[in-house]
């Protein structure tokens, strides 16, 4: 056996249906949808390789961790089942995100210090099992710790064989820009994606604020949330149902669930509630795929992270497939109708439009 691939190979990689896109300018191909461990991987589901068997078998090939998640569980959930399983690691985009730690009390257990980013990758990786991963992501900004140091250390990490590339994850447009301006300048490699919040309740950030990064740098984004914590799967149309993310998680989503008594949450039960059918007349789908469609669609997008606590949840969201090739222009202004919220457009103080064919 190679080192890359210390443990048998007993699946064969299919990629079925599944479509590719370019992680931002890079080389790196991820399927249009992945799979994220936020609370279900080494949380409320262990010892169960279910989950990532019917994702593999359905196409999805790229798995999202982050040391924070379940303390590190997540990502040992993660490592166990892959080689349980028997896949090929180079079938396999890993990627994990460095920040917040495990939750142990010292002051350099987190952060983007050059100390923690080394020795949380390291630790990472350990609980992976795996010798490396192919994307490591910098989960938070860290206003403590210089650009340089940053930036430096995320390059180590490349340089040591421990990760293919580096990225973010709700990082500003102004701390992605001077990421690149470092980068630049001290000719090193830059965060090539940015994995950030987008669902059609969440649009500001990643169709507007981001808009001149993905022209410049040719930036993309790992979005989650693309069904806004679940909302926008239609569930909780009519209150809170047992055995969903909002009752089994109720601390985690207190403040959600919460503001769903306020006006602006019942507007958005309306809003919900006319997109579904919109789904269903039209569309002849669910709530929940063109949520996921409707994020996917989108040009910026690399791949939208999807969330499950059952096998078959990944079955129907892949349903959103489907869905991409139906958002013609029309549904997508009907769509736009209903929500009321689209970014507005930079200022042009009064100077004509340019046609819309030409270079900007």
């Amino acid at each position: 056996m190679s080192p890359l691939q210390p443990w048998p190979v007993e699946r064969e990689y299919d990629p079925k249906n599944m479509p590719f896109r370019r992680l931002g300018p890079s080389g790196l191909r991820v399927p249009v949808f992945s799979l994220g461990g936020w609370l279900t991987l080494g949380g409320t589901l262990k010892g169960d390789p279910e989950i990532i068997k019917t994702a593999f078998e359905a196409g999805i090939n790229m798995f999202d961790t982050a040391e924070e998640y379940s303390r590190g569980k997540s990502e040992e959930e993660i490592g166990r089942v892959i080689k349980e399983l028997g896949l090929r690691r180079t079938d396999l985009i890993i990627t994990t995100k460095i920040f917040w730690g495990i939750g142990r009390k010292g002051p350099n257990d987190g952060g983007l210090s050059r100390k923690h980013i080394i020795e949380g990758t390291r630790e990472s990786l350990g609980r992976l099992g795996l010798e490396y991963v192919d994307v490591i992501f910098a989960h938070r900004h860290d206003h403590n710790v210089p650009m340089d140091e940053i930036v430096r250390a995320f390059n180590y990490v490349i340089d040591q064989g421990w990760a293919l590339y580096w990225a973010t994850s709700e990082w500003t447009a102004r701390e992605i820009e001077e990421a690149h301006h470092v980068a630049t300048k001290l000719n090193l490699i830059a965060p090539i994606a940015e994995q950030c919040q987008h669902n059609m309740f969440h649009r500001e950030r990643a169709e507007k604020e981001y808009q001149h990064l993905y022209k410049k740098y040719h930036l993309s984004t790992t979005t989650y949330s693309s069904m806004a914590f679940g909302l926008l799967s239609g569930k909780y149309n009519d209150g809170i149902p047992e055995g969903t993310r909002f009752s089994d998680h109720s601390e985690e989503f207190n403040s959600v669930v919460k503001s769903l008594e306020t006006p602006e949450g019942k507007q958005k039960i309306l809003k919900i509630k006319e997109l579904t059918k919109l789904a269903h007349d039209e569309l002849g789908t669910t709530m929940a795929a063109l949520a996921l469609a409707w994020v996917a669609r989108n040009p910026n997008t690399s791949t939208v992270i999807l969330g499950a606590s059952k096998p078959e949840q990944i079955i129907e969201n892949l349903k959103a497939l489907e869905v991409i090739p139906k958002l013609t222009p029309e549904i997508l202004a009907k769509i736009d109708k209903i929500l009321s919220n689209s970014p507005d457009p930079l200022p042009t103080h009064g100077r004509p439009m340019l046609d819309r064919f030409g270079r900007i």
